[in-house]
């Protein structure tokens, strides 16, 4: 039996971006959200981040919430066009690394695993486009009528992805010690520290400082990096400069 897993992070790991981000923009453009949410709000945030003045992270925190909120009293089949509109367009802008690993463990057998912050209705749809074992998203719940009520269970910490990793370990009876894990935001950190085998693939700030400073996961992590058609294997000794 083959009982190797492979854990994959979507956003900034796989995807080169955020699907939420995208789905926001979409329910904008289609004013399923009312576009005055980004002119009056989030446009700013956005605008600081992309000048590299702001932090991608408050960027996105400020987003997720409007996000929330306008989805609120939406049916959820209503928007189901607009999020496989998302995978379809945005499906393929992936890290070619990352693309390739997926179907590397696939060939090999392994288990393949999608962890993910980004809502759960596009996560499945992703891991439906890449063909993987199981899935989790941030699951945003709907009511008997299949309406967004505005609550959410998140699922971009580590700690809640450390309790879907326990479930698709005692499911697939998974050996951690053989299997990988891949991830980019300390929100990854449980995916990293509980395999034998893990990826930082471009690792944040945050990430890499907890990689320098826990002796254990450096000695078994691998980082890489991809920037235009080139893809570094670097070490967490590497130099790094914040402004």
């Amino acid at each position: 039996m083959n009982n190797i897993g492979a854990f994959f992070d979507i956003d900034g790991t796989l995807y080169r971006n955020s699907l939420m981000i995208q789905h926001f923009k979409k329910l904008i453009k289609y004013e399923i959200i009312d576009p005055s949410v980004w002119y009056n709000h989030v446009k700013h945030t956005y605008t600081e981040w992309e000048k590299r003045y702001g932090n991608f992270e408050d960027y996105l925190e400020e987003l997720a919430d409007f996000y929330l909120k306008g989805l609120k009293g939406i049916n959820k089949n209503y928007i189901d066009f607009v999020s496989s509109q998302v995978i379809k367009l945005n499906g393929e802008n992936v890290y070619k690394y990352t693309r390739h690993k997926i179907e590397w463990h696939k060939q090999k057998g392994h288990k393949v695993f999608f962890i993910s912050g980004s809502p759960d209705f596009l996560v499945e749809k992703m891991a439906l486009k890449y063909g993987i074992t199981e899935c989790r998203g941030s699951r945003y719940i709907v009511d008997e009528n299949n309406n967004f009520t505005g609550e959410i269970i998140k699922m971009w910490d580590s700690e809640n992805k450390q309790n879907i990793i326990d479930e698709f370990v005692r499911k697939y009876e998974v050996d951690l010690d053989k299997s990988y894990s891949y991830g980019d935001t300390t929100g990854d950190l449980s995916m990293l520290r509980m395999v034998g085998n893990p990826t930082a693939v471009n690792p944040n700030w945050d990430l890499l400082q907890v990689l320098k400073k826990d002796k254990d996961l450096y000695k078994k992590i691998s980082i890489v990096v991809e920037r235009k058609d080139i893809i570094y294997k670097v070490s967490p000794n590497v130099e790094t400069v914040f402004i």
